[in-house]
């Protein structure tokens, strides 16, 4: 069975919400989704330099989750997030973030 990834590329709002990004998403919302019973580890990485092509987003968000169906995980993650009760350490969504793509991804080699 291969490793299930869920990616989100992200960043602040603007120049205004970096504190507020900071504070929410680095802060605390990334640590509530790690708390979601599926999920095997998260980092979160902030941009560096750039590459080949630039660099697509600000910070990219890898969250590991358990079992290879998209489908499954997603409803558990969904269901936890909706969940008032979830994680007592939650703090609501602030609006200081900007999603530039997210998405589902199997593992299909690994080396390491």
């Amino acid at each position: 069975m291969g490793k299930l990834v869920l990616i989100g590329l992200i960043e602040p709002k603007d120049g205004d919400h970096v504190q507020a990004f900071k504070d929410w998403y680095l802060g605390n919302h990334v640590e509530d989704t790690f708390n979601c019973p599926n999920v095997t580890a998260v980092r979160c990485f902030k941009a560096e330099k750039d590459f080949k092509g630039g660099m697509p987003a600000g910070y990219i968000t890898i969250y590991e989750f358990e079992g290879d169906d998209a489908v499954a995980a997603q409803k558990v993650l969904d269901a936890y997030q909706a969940d008032p009760e979830g994680w007592a350490s939650r703090m609501p969504n602030n609006n200081s973030m900007k999603i530039i793509g997210s998405g589902w991804y199997r593992e299909e080699v690994a080396f390491g």
